[in-house]
């Protein structure tokens, strides 16, 4: 489907695009006050049509913020990673001197779940004087630039996703046998096909990540090895990519079904203090 299929006629505010395939800021719009159908709707079809939008100077509480979320669908409670103290829903993220920044490769969130998300709402509550941004990879650019070879070998194929990352996590943090065997059950590791077709767009993207993708299934593992860390690399290519250079109070809200993304670790010791509002998604096909 093309951008335009998916875009609104007329949206009631106005979109810059940051490049020609992906990310656009959205002018406009204060996510303090109620949404009207319209202008929900437009807001889906533009987070549909540039995978990432960006919104700035969205001084809200966090109830606000929760309430903007909710409205896309259900929320998720992460189980591995630290929350607001009172909201379990809102993944607080902080960084500084002492907890240096870590989440820079590319990924798309909580893929190990079996109905990973539709999307995340993340917003600037302190943020470095330079550095620190977000970048943002376009998985169907990424599907489309593929070889008709590779895309050969991929349609079709499944590959199993984990929390391997968390689990290493808590054992750093001597978390015992039985518990990490509790968390194994809630969340065993899941199958998702290699390359996804978006629920709402119809469109095809790559869907493997270096974080939580342990290999492609009825492979040999240098095969799959192999054609992982090619897919992998993709995202890493600037003609799919827009960057995000944060402000206090800016908002981002990504389609996880349709982008990876990765926060640039740059800017130790100053504090980068982000929270985080997750969006359930359905099961990937």
């Amino acid at each position: 489907m093309s951008q335009a299929a998916v875009a609104p006629q007329v949206a009631p505010f106005s979109i810059s695009p940051l490049t020609p395939a992906i990310g656009a800021e959205i002018h406009g719009v204060d996510l303090s006050k109620p949404m009207d159908s319209a202008m929900l709707a437009s807001l889906r079809g533009a987070l549909l049509q540039w995978k990432v939008i960006f919104l700035r100077d969205q001084d809200i509480t966090t109830n606000e913020h929760l309430a903007f979320a909710r409205q896309f669908g259900e929320l998720e409670v992460h189980p591995f990673a630290p929350h607001k103290e009172g909201y379990p829903e809102v993944l607080a993220i902080t960084h500084n001197r002492e907890r240096p920044g870590k989440e820079n490769a590319w990924h798309s969130d909580v893929t190990w779940r079996e109905c990973p998300s539709l999307g995340s709402v993340l917003r600037a509550v302190e943020v470095p004087d330079i550095g620190g941004d977000t970048l943002f990879s376009d998985m169907y650019a990424a599907y489309d630039g593929l070889s008709d070879e590779v895309k050969e070998k991929i349609d079709g194929a499944v590959a199993i996703h984990d929390f391997a990352h968390f689990r290493t996590m808590m054992q750093k943090l001597g978390k015992s046998p039985e518990e990490i065997e509790e968390m194994n059950r809630k969340y065993p590791m899941v199958e998702h096909p290699v390359v996804r077709t978006h629920p709402e767009t119809g469109r095809k993207g790559i869907y493997v990540n270096v974080a939580f993708t342990q290999y492609i299934v009825g492979m040999e593992k240098a095969e799959s090895d192999a054609l992982l860390s090619h897919l992998y690399a993709q995202a890493a290519i600037p003609e799919y990519q827009c960057r995000f250079r944060w402000r206090k109070n800016s908002i981002a809200f990504w389609d996880n079904r349709a982008c990876q993304h990765y926060a640039a670790s740059d800017y130790w010791p100053a504090v980068r203090k982000m929270e985080r509002v997750t969006i359930i998604g359905d099961r990937p096909h």
